[in-house]
């Protein structure tokens, strides 16, 4: 694994290792006559090569600087305009949803990135970055463990993965229990998507901290200052969202409360498409456990799929995670850097005939999602 001080060259061993190939996974792919280990340390060796032979850094580039200024300036400007001009209604909630898709951005574009050690070689300057989070009102340090522990290293792994909770309203996984609620999955998945940033606030960093339902959880004692933070991160996240607009401005509580809820809507709609079109799409396997692969690049490619990945807007906005197989093989590389990394991981796949996942939109790629919601609502 990378430390998070890499500069030139990166080694991309997978989070996921030594395991055994499943019958859809045969040991020697086509075009693969040395057997199944061949085609991984191909791509490494491709990927690592691309930032010697370019003279890059793996780290954020001039790009990266750009959207980070950019979308720090569009959250602090609209909150700077609201106490500035004491809008009325209409122009508050206006300049209060625009601070909202700037929260949307940063965590897309500046906090997923600081979180996984990809904007900086100093690892301070990602930990400053990385409260993005907490600006946001989702505490950092607690999305930090789920993300890594709890997603990168057990992608799509029943049981263990946490973004396949879905806390008996979804059935993410064929391995999961079906319910007679199920059957509508598809139907209300939007509806709840949209609540996902809410619960994250009110609920979600809270059970993590106190009431742990991992086993990685469990057996972790957390550093005092890291309590301190969850509620001081908290507090401040209320406050300048909630009671100052309220006390300073003079806005109606129930005027400030639906700017709130339509600002999480955003959110969590957002994020939630975001993520979920890239592993839970009709596409995509869903491991018993994790031994099901000779190699951990293996595991990614079956389950991880790419959307959109020509499309420089999509790419932009979504922080890089169109390309999806890029990053899960690249996590400590800054995402300005996944367009070319996406080519090199198409054109070895193809060449060694190991099924590269993608689709052309990211509409497509959500149509694709909840065909598998119906799929697994219907089927047991």
């Amino acid at each position: 694994m990378t430390s998070g001080n890499e500069e030139a060259v990166i080694t991309l061993k997978p989070e996921i290792e030594d395991l055994v190939a499943p019958e859809a996974w045969p040991r020697q792919s086509v075009g693969d006559p040395t057997g199944s280990s061949s085609f991984p340390k191909v791509l490494r060796r491709r990927l690592d090569r691309f930032f010697a032979d370019q003279k890059l850094s793996p780290k954020a580039d001039r790009t990266m600087w750009v959207k980070i200024a950019a979308g720090l300036a569009v959250l602090a400007g609209s909150w700077i305009a609201l106490y500035a001009w004491k809008p009325g209604s209409w122009k508050f909630v206006a300049l209060y949803v625009l601070s909202g898709l700037a929260q949307t951005f940063l965590l897309l574009n500046i906090a997923h990135d600081s979180n996984h050690n990809a904007i900086s070689s100093v690892p301070s300057v990602n930990k400053i970055l990385n409260y993005v989070f907490d600006v946001c009102g989702i505490n950092s340090y607690m999305w930090r463990i789920l993300h890594h522990r709890g997603h990168h290293s057990c992608i799509n792994v029943h049981g263990e993965d946490d973004a396949l909770t879905g806390r008996s309203i979804f059935r993410f996984t064929p391995h999961e229990p079906r319910s007679a609620l199920h059957r509508f999955q598809h139907i209300y998945a939007l509806f709840f998507y949209a609540m996902f940033s809410l619960d994250y606030v009110f609920v979600r960093d809270f059970e993590s901290f106190f009431f742990p339902s991992h086993d990685y959880l469990k057996r972790d004692r957390h550093p005092l200052r890291e309590y301190f933070i969850l509620f001081a991160g908290k507090a401040f996240y209320l406050t300048y969202m909630l009671i100052l607009p309220v006390v300073v401005l003079g806005r109606s509580p129930l005027l400030v409360a639906g700017a709130f809820m339509l600002v999480h809507l955003i959110i969590g709609l957002t994020v939630s498409l975001v993520f979920q079109t890239t592993h839970t799409v009709d596409t995509t396997y869903f491991p018993s456990n994790r031994s099901e692969f000779d190699n951990g690049v293996y595991h990614i490619f079956a389950t991880t799929a790419d959307y959109a990945t020509s499309n420089p807007v999509v790419g932009w906005l979504t922080g890089g995670l169109n390309h999806h197989i890029a990053h899960h093989l690249c996590p400590f590389v800054c995402h300005t850097h996944y367009a070319p990394l996406t080519r090199i991981v198409k054109e070895t796949a193809e060449e060694f005939g190991v099924p590269y996942r993608q689709h052309p939109t990211m509409t497509r790629a959500i149509w694709h999602h909840l065909i598998l919601l119906k799929q697994l609502g219907n089927e047991n």
